[in-house]
This record gives structure tokens, sequence and C-alpha cells, in this order.
């Protein structure tokens, strides 16, 4: 049984010279000869330039950049100890990465999240989103994201809420290198306005996500706010609040 593929467009597009960046990693029992029924779920399979890689979970405990150690696996055990149990007893792990040229479509995406449904189907218990922080055992994954026509852009991103000057936040996202695009930074939002900034930060990632840029000094009128919030794309891809370089907006005083 085959889904017919429907394009997933980005009606606000902008070219840019950013890279999509694809990176999970899906835990479970495999058989040697895989087939992957990537069709089932609307997918072509993985797009040129994303690649899968089969490896035995015992010799990747051993590796650098293992997940599920260190502080990385301290927060995924803690969030979801279940998901992290059925992960850690798994004998096989399959890396799905790739990084592509921006693009006015997010096809790609669809047909990667495709290829993921369908390696839950055929032994696979958990899927690691590491640019999220977020381990799903494949019933939470299926509830998350395989929603007919495509999960929202929300559901690809986290936004988070950290202190930062006395009785204001720090609200921001990670995530956004899925969509070639930077993450958010809304600096020095007073604790009572948190919820309405991370309801602002909903709708920014869904206009990045189809295509938006912000460019330097680009003001964002904000209904209820005394001030403009003004754009300043920044940062950088080493900064670990956020893996990926990202737009600050000031919230106005």
């Amino acid at each position: 049984m085959t889904a017919t593929p429907e394009a997933w467009p980005r009606p606000y597009w902008q070219p840019s010279d950013e890279t999509l960046v694809l990176n999970f990693y899906v835990f479970g029992r495999f058989a040697e000869d895989l087939a992957i029924p990537a069709a089932r779920y609307a997918s072509r399979g993985l797009p040129e330039g994303v690649a899968l890689q089969r490896f035995g979970h015992n010799a990747l405990r051993g590796w650098e950049g293992y997940p599920l150690k260190g502080a990385l696996g301290e927060l995924l055990k803690e969030d979801a100890p279940d998901a992290f149990e059925q992960a850690r007893s798994t004998p096989d792990v399959l890396v799905v990465r790739g990084e592509l040229a921006d693009r006015d479509s997010l096809d790609y995406l669809r047909d990667t999240m495709g290829v993921l449904a369908g390696l839950l189907d055929v032994g696979g218990v958990a899927i690691l989103d590491p640019q999220i922080l977020t381990l799903f055992d494949a019933e939470a994954w299926r509830r998350h994201y395989l929603v007919p026509g495509g999960a929202p852009p929300r559901n690809h991103v986290l936004i988070l809420r950290n202190p930062d000057d006395e009785g204001r936040s720090h609200i921001h996202t990670r995530g956004l290198r899925k969509f070639g695009r930077p993450d958010l930074s809304l600096r020095h939002v007073p604790d009572a306005h948190a919820g309405q900034a991370g309801m602002l930060c909903e709708r920014l990632v869904e206009l990045q996500a189809l295509g938006a840029r912000f460019a330097e000094g680009q003001p964002l009128e904000v209904e209820g706010l005394p001030g403009e919030l003004v754009a300043h794309p920044g940062g950088s891809l080493d900064d670990p609040r956020f893996n990926n370089t990202h737009v600050a907006f000031d919230w106005p005083a």
C-alpha cells in the first residue's frame, strides 16, 4: 500500500546560502536486508544528500558523539525514561543525516519523515532528534509527526524559556536548522509576557519554516506591545544554546 506524495510548498521562500541540516538516530532491531516501506507514508525515499548509516549499538557506545551518554544522555533519561531504556537496550542504531542547499519546498522533509516512519514499522522502537533534544518512543513519534498533511512546523522545533534579567526570561528556539533558517531569540521578556512571547515564537517559527527570512534592522510590529521588535541576525553554529545561528529580538521596555 502506498500513498501519493503531496507537495509541501514554502510560500514565503526567499533564497539564501543557508544549509538545511537533518540528523536523526533510530534505535531498534533491523533485518540484515533492510526494506523500508517509505512509500506507505508518501515518501520517495531519502533525498539526495541525506544518507542512512547502520551501526551495531555496542560499537557506537564508544563513539565520542554517542548521544545516550554525557549531558544529552542525562537529559534524555530524565525527560523520557521509558524511551531511553528502550533505545539503550537495542542492538542496532541507524543514523539518518545530511546537509542540503536551501530550497523552495519542504518535500525533502516530507520524504525524510516518511523514511523514519517506515523504519518504525520494520524494527525501530525509538527515534532521537538531537536538534530538539528529544527522544521519542515509536508511538509518541507517530502521534507527533504522522499528522494528515504533515505535522506543523512547530512540531519540529523546541521552544525554551530560560531566566534572563531579574523578572525577565529568554525565550528561544532550537531546531530551525532543519529548515535552513536561524533560530529565534527573544531577549529580556518580562515574565508576565512569557506566554505571549512563546506564541509569537510559534508564529515566527512557521514563517521561517515556510521560507521567510529576517534582515538586520527589520522591524516587527506585535499587537499589544508598546514598541516594535527589531531583528538582529547573528550568532554562531557553535553556540550550544541553539546549535545554530540565530535572530535576536529585544522585548521593548
